[in-house]
């Protein structure tokens, strides 16, 4: 959006739309209706998502405090698209189960449309158990991770 001097830019396909509007300091707003049921026709494979330069840096992680079980918080999809591990296929996963991380830790990667955005844990803990896999479709609010915080 920086580069193209762009401050607002909306799509809408078939019940779905987003809108991102560029806020202060650069950061990214988005604002969507997510799809219940969506089929994702010809997404691209890990290797040529990987090359496509992410624009939008999402900071915001949906985080269900305390949730179905104490002491455990989960973080969740903040949009519809496909879940990845790791920024490429050669290279090594974000997190694994045992890993610690911090608020601003990249957990992973979802891609919609075509634009990689960064996912942050936005909870310091360590990850339990990973509830999505690899190259997955993932829903608005899909839980992604289970951390168990710090207390």
């Amino acid at each position: 959006m920086k580069r193209s001097d762009l401050t607002e830019f909306e799509f809408e396909e078939e019940g779905f739309k987003i809108k991102i509007k560029r806020g202060t300091g650069g950061q990214p707003i988005i604002t969507s209706s997510p799809i219940l049921s969506h089929t994702f026709p010809q997404t691209p494979s890990h290797a040529e998502a990987a090359s496509i330069p992410s624009t939008a840096r999402i900071p915001v992680a949906s985080v269900a405090p305390g949730g179905d079980e104490a002491g455990y918080i989960f973080v969740k999809s903040p949009m519809v698209g496909t879940f990845y591990r790791s920024p490429s296929p050669e290279n090594p996963s974000f997190i694994e189960i045992g890993s610690k991380v911090e608020d601003k830790s990249v957990v992973c990667i979802i891609e919609a449309m075509k634009i990689m955005n960064e996912i942050q844990a936005e909870v310091t803990g360590t990850v339990t158990e990973i509830l999505v896999e690899n190259g997955q479709p993932v829903e608005y609010g899909q839980r992604l991770f289970k951390i168990k915080a710090n207390s």
